[in-house]
C-alpha cells in the first residue's frame, strides 16, 4: 500500500511535469499499471481508498448540480433511450465477431462486449454458468483503462481549465472534514435503498437536499480533488493484473480491440450531442462514453466539462443496464443453455430416437 502510494505520487508529478491532461489521474493509473508488471509482488491498494475519492467527487458534483439540466427532460430522456439502444445492438454485433474470431463461448462474448460497469458485470459472470469469467473481467478492465487513458487526450486540445475548487484555509479544515464525514455516513442509506454506486451517488443526493433546504457547505478545496483522483487512478491501474496477459493472443487483442471500437462507436454518438444539443466536445464525448459513472464524472470535473450533464447522461446509462440489458442478457443466456442443452440430447439418440 505504501509502495503504491508513492508510485502514484511519483506519476501524478510527472505526468504534472509534462504537462499532461488530468495528471493526478492518470499519472497514478499508468504507473501503478506499468509497475506491477516489473515489481515482483502483488501490489495492494484497498478499495476504502478508491470509495473515499469517490465522496470527495460526490461532494463536489453535487455542488455544482444545477436543476436547469432537467428542462426538456422528455426530448432528452427520449435521446439517452435511443443512443443506448443503438449501442446494445452495435455491442451484440460486436459479441458474434468475438465468438466467431476468438473461438470463445457465445454467452461469454455478450457478456464481455455488453456496456455495463465494471462490478455489475463481473458479478453478473460470476452468478452465471460456463461463462469465462477471467476473459469478461479482462474485457471490461481493458475497456475502462482505454477509455479513462485515451479520452483526456482525445480531447487535449478542448480542454478547458476546471477550476482548481477553493483554496486552503485552515479556518475550514474542520467543516470539510465534518461535511466529507457526513456524506459518507449517509452511503449507508445508499446501500440500504440499493442506489447504484452508493459512495458516489449518495453524496450528490444529500448535498443536493441540503442545497435545497438552503443549509450552505465549504467548497472543497483543489488539493482534494486531487487527492480523489489519485485514489481513484491507483485503484483502476490496478484492475489489470499480469495474470490477464495469459489469456491468450487472439483474446488480448479483441479486447483492445473491442474497447477501441466501442469508443469509436460513442465518439460518433457524441457528434451527434454536439450536433443536436450543442453541447462541448469534452461534455458530449464524456456523456457518451462506455466507461462509467464514476470515472466519467471524475474526468469531466477534471477537464472542465459539464459535469452535471455527463453525470445524468452516464446516470441513465446505469439505470438502462440495470433494468433492461442484464435482464436481457440473463434470458439470452438461459436461451442458449436451453439451446445447447437440445443440441446434446439429440446428439445421445440414434438414428429411430431411440436414446442409446
Amino acid at each position: 500500500m505504501g509502495l503504491v502510494s508513492v508510485i502514484s505520487l511519483v506519476g501524478a508529478l510527472v505526468f504534472d511535469f509534462l504537462h499532461f491532461p488530468v495528471p493526478w489521474m492518470l499519472g497514478p493509473l499508468f504507473t501503478v499499471l506499468i509497475s506491477q508488471f516489473f515489481i515482483k509482488y502483488e501490489l495492494y491498494w484497498p478499495v476504502h481508498f478508491r470509495n473515499v475519492g469517490l465522496i470527495i467527487v460526490g461532494v463536489s458534483i453535487g455542488q455544482t448540480f444545477q436543476f436547469s439540466v432537467f428542462a426538456g427532460m422528455g426530448w432528452l430522456i427520449f435521446f439517452m433511450l435511443l443512443l443506448n439502444v443503438v449501442l446494445v445492438i452495435i455491442s451484440v454485433l460486436m459479441a458474434f465477431g468475438v465468438q466467431k474470431i476468438g473461438n470463445v463461448p457465445l454467452k461469454t462474448a455478450l457478456t464481455c462486449t455488453v456496456p455495463g460497469g465494471l462490478g455489475q458485470i463481473v458479478l453478473f459472470a460470476e452468478e452465471e454458468k460456463d461463462i469465462d469469467l477471467a476473459v469478461v473481467t479482462y474485457f471490461h478492465v481493458v475497456r475502462v483503462i482505454s477509455i479513462v487513458l485515451l479520452i483526456p487526450f482525445v480531447l487535449s486540445g478542448h480542454v478547458v481549465q476546471a477550476d482548481g475548487g477553493a483554496g486552503f484555509s485552515v479556518n475550514e479544515i474542520i467543516p470539510i472534514l465534518l461535511l466529507l464525514l457526513a456524506s459518507g455516513a449517509t452511503v449507508w442509506f445508499g446501500k440500504k435503498l440499493k442506489i447504484p454506486v452508493p459512495y458516489f451517488l449518495t453524496p450528490i443526493l444529500f448535498i443536493i437536499v441540503l442545497s435545497l433546504f438552503s443549509v450552505e457547505t465549504p467548497e472543497l478545496p483543489g488539493y482534494l480533488l486531487h487527492i480523489a483522483q489519485l485514489l481513484m487512478g491507483a485503484y483502476i491501474g490496478l484492475l489489470l493484473k499480469p495474470n490477464m496477459i495469459k489469456l491468450g493472443k487472439r483474446v488480448l487483442l479483441l479486447g483492445v480491440g473491442s474497447a477501441l471500437l466501442l469508443m469509436i462507436a460513442t465518439f460518433a454518438q457524441g457528434l451527434l450531442l454536439i450536433y443536436f444539443l450543442h453541447y462541448s466536445l469534452p461534455t458530449s464525448f464524456l456523456s457518451t462514453a462506455a466507461g462509467g459513472l464514476d470515472q466519467m464524472s471524475l474526468l469531466a470535473t477534471a477537464i472542465g466539462a459539464d459535469v452535471i450533464t455527463v453525470t445524468v447522461f452516464q446516470m441513465f446509462r446505469l439505470l438502462f443496464v440495470f433494468l433492461f440489458v442484464l435482464p436481457l442478457l440473463k434470458m439470452a443466456c438461459s436461451f442458449i443453455d436451453k439451446r445447447q442443452l437440445n443440441r446434446g440430447i439429440k446428439l445421445t439418440l440414434n438414428e429411430k430416437g431411440v436414446p442409446k
